[in-house]
């Protein structure tokens, strides 16, 4: 799978490397993130293997990390992905999404969502596209709708949290023909 850049007027998602180690521990640093009991963040102490589950995803084709940078000073701010990478149906999941404290309810998450979803859509010919997020990580699900996206469910025990919480997932997705009302209410919000 070719390494993509997605680049908007303020926000890039590049290719996750081995040395954003130490920026993605500062971006992460900036709240605590990784206290954070709905999501795995990275820490000084798991960064390393963090960013090796996600390269080995790469490498095995279904998982496409990105490190998020702001274009004017290339400062590192969070990370996202794509991954359940499904070529064959043609669909995939935006995940593994997190940014940095000062850059939460920004710009940041809609052009990063943004980029990706047109990217998803226009480029890799997706059907659908779909995110999953902790049924108690209100702020995240509320964020997901406002993309547009659409509730399908709460998929329980859908995964093991490090602390050992059973987690619940609520799942939602965009079709292919709910995307051109979904991008052009987001460019709407971006040119606000």
């Amino acid at each position: 799978m070719p390494e993509t850049t997605l680049e908007g007027p303020r926000v890039r998602l590049r290719p996750l490397e081995v040395s954003d180690a130490a920026a993605l521990v500062e971006a992460a640093s900036d709240g605590e993130l990784w206290k954070l009991p709905f999501t795995v963040v990275p820490s000084e102490a798991t960064v390393a293997s963090y960013i090796a589950a996600a390269l080995e995803g790469r490498q095995a084709g279904h998982v496409m990390p990105f490190a998020t940078e702001l274009v004017e000073s290339g400062r590192v701010i969070g990370s996202t992905r794509f991954w359940k990478m499904d070529p064959r149906n043609r669909k995939l999941e935006i995940g593994s999404t997190w940014i940095a404290a000062s850059f939460q309810k920004s710009f940041v998450n809609t052009e990063a969502k943004y980029l990706m979803l047109r990217h998803a859509f226009e480029e890799l010919n997706c059907v659908r596209v779909q995110f999953t997020t902790d049924e108690i990580n209100l702020r995240s699900r509320a964020a997901i709708l406002r993309l547009g996206a659409q509730q399908e469910g709460i998929v329980r025990h859908e995964r093991i949290m490090p602390d050992g919480r059973k987690r619940n997932s609520v799942r939602f997705s965009i079709i292919d023909d709910e995307w051109p009302t979904v991008r052009e209410r987001l460019e709407a919000r971006l040119a606000a």
